[in-house]
């Protein structure tokens, strides 16, 4: 049975995430982590769309994005493929990263409580997991917006947007 398709339209805001092949890491290590994020801004970029959060976890991330053409799945498969060619050539590996099909939720736009929920929910995933015991500290990590949000970090990607979190 076919899947059912991905629903598309300008304007349109999802949660995203996207989780490694069994449940391995995606990232191992900083530049990892940095090559991610320059191919988010690429993608971001070319498929027109607004980041409004996003975190880095060791084998999975969340992304809140708003689509300003509906260009959703072609920008998926863009960071996606790109991310673990990059991924794969600089680690001498190969096959696919990530596990299955990535997860996309739509948020209601007119419901800015839920928007908000959901940024904060992405931006406490580190606590969550355990992974950052004293909030405090969670403005200082670097692969998760909030510090932006926070100003406790310089230089705020131009990808990233912000204004309505």
């Amino acid at each position: 049975m076919p899947r059912a398709p991905r629903i598309e339209f300008a304007g349109a805001i999802y949660h995203v995430m996207n989780r490694g092949d069994q449940l391995e890491r995606i990232y191992l290590d900083n530049t990892d982590r940095n090559k991610f994020l320059q191919t988010l801004g690429q993608t971001a970029k070319s498929a027109g769309w607004s980041i409004h959060s996003f975190c880095l976890m060791p084998n999975h991330y969340h992304l809140l994005l708003e689509t300003h053409r509906p260009t959703l799945v072609k920008g998926m498969q863009y960071l996606n493929s790109t991310y673990t060619r990059r991924y794969n050539l600089r680690h001498k590996s190969f096959g696919h990263l990530f596990q299955g099909r990535y997860k996309a939720l739509l948020v209601d736009p007119e419901n800015s409580g839920y928007f908000l929920t959901v940024s904060d929910y992405i931006h406490l995933n580190p606590i969550r997991a355990k992974m950052i015991r004293d909030i405090n500290l969670l403005w200082k990590e670097p692969w998760n917006s909030v510090g932006w949000f926070a100003c406790k970090r310089a230089k705020m990607p131009d990808w990233l947007a912000w204004q309505r979190v």
